[in-house]
């Protein structure tokens, strides 16, 4: 082959800087020779060659190295004869070239990607969110745990109004006093207990930061005597001293925020989110609720009262269920561990040497009707 034009000037990118050399560009049967004005001489066959679609839309050509080398050589709208002439000895505007063990370096990067992310989720997050939690000034949790609640209260009012009722006839509330007292001298904790109980049928108990236990009345109703509401709450107040609701609070939002990056915005991503975001809250709130399992045994012997109340509870839960005794795949999606082994492990527990009921009769039935 031989130019149109016996020599132009283009423009060469070596690859390694953004600012373009100006070369002479000669033809030599089937090799360009480009010519700088200092160094060698820098030779291109054209049979090695491929060309790059031009994005601009002008009428110069754009050629690079076939074996995917950076280097580029522009080749301006001024030399159209030569480009011309080019497009014809390098008819194939050829794709990039492909990758060696594209598909083996492929599974590995996204492998690599996966493991990235699973460190994140299960190793870096928890260990952020547990200094966190140490860090978090006392009046910011707190003030985490009152707006918490107020949300909880507003959500769970049917009546859209001033948010779900605390209950709180008088007797009612000294009865629990009572039962807190006992328990709570015999612990410590980062910051003052406040224990509510909400006007709903829901049985349930919780703890949220800054010190706050909340019962609900339809777990006193379910209780089939005070001890056992005294173990549930000794239980809560094992989450208020591991302070519990603030790590899992910043160890949620951390596990979501990155979720939602993997996930992004799309038809079907916020169920995704939520069901990868349960499969690890799971196991993670598992660990939690053993752990204030065990504080909650160990509190209720201190203070004189029947560990096994605990296991009793959860027997009225597991019947209310349904009697459900395998360990199924709900186990792993609860927030929970299964029943069967809470009860187990609250029955094997010590009673104290002395035991005496927590209320008398006529305060078990004040604190049952605390709501009204």
């Amino acid at each position: 082959m031989s130019g149109p034009e016996a020599s132009v000037f283009v423009d060469y990118f070596d690859g390694r800087s953004a600012v373009p050399r100006r070369m002479e560009l000669t033809i030599d049967g089937t090799r360009l020779l480009l010519l700088p004005a200092e160094g060698s001489t820098i030779v291109w066959p054209l049979d090695r060659m491929r060309r790059l679609p031009d994005q601009a839309g002008s009428d110069g050509l754009t050629l690079a190295p076939a074996d995917g080398g950076p280097a580029r050589l522009y080749i301006p709208d001024g030399a159209a004869d030569l480009a011309d002439a080019l497009r014809v000895a390098i008819p194939a505007r050829a794709a990039p070239p492909p990758i060696p063990n594209f598909r083996a370096r492929l599974v590995g990067l996204s492998a690599a990607a996966l493991t990235s992310v699973a460190l994140i989720l299960f190793v870096l997050v928890p260990l952020m969110a547990d200094q966190l939690a140490t860090l978090l000034p006392p009046e910011g949790e707190a003030a985490l745990g009152d707006a918490t609640l107020e949300q909880i209260r507003s959500a769970l009012d049917e009546s859209g109004r001033d948010g779900l009722a605390f209950c709180t006839a008088a007797p009612g509330r000294a009865a629990l006093g009572r039962m807190t007292d006992r328990l709570a001298k015999h612990t410590e904790f980062p910051f003052p207990l406040k224990v509510h109980v909400l006007d709903h049928e829901m049985v349930n108990a919780f703890a949220l930061p800054g010190g706050h236990v909340v019962l609900f009345r339809g777990l006193i109703d379910a209780a089939n005597d005070p001890d056992e509401v005294a173990a549930v709450l000794a239980h809560e107040m094992g989450h208020v001293a591991g302070r519990d609701a603030t790590r899992g609070a910043l160890r949620s939002a951390g596990s979501i925020g990155i979720l939602g990056l993997i996930f992004g915005d799309f038809a079907g991503g916020t169920v995704a989110l939520f069901l990868a975001n349960q499969l690890i809250e799971a196991q993670y709130s598992q660990a939690t609720e053993e752990r204030a399992d065990a504080y909650g045994i160990a509190l209720m012997q201190k203070a004189g009262l029947p560990p096994e109340a605990l296991g009793r509870f959860f027997e009225t839960l597991r019947q209310q269920e349904g009697a459900r005794d395998e360990r199924s795949l709900l186990d792993h999606l609860s927030s929970h561990p299964a029943l069967l082994d809470r009860i187990e492990a609250a029955a094997r527990a010590a009673r104290p040497a002395q035991v005496s009921p927590v209320l008398n009769d006529a305060d078990w039935q004040a604190l049952r009707a605390i709501c009204r």
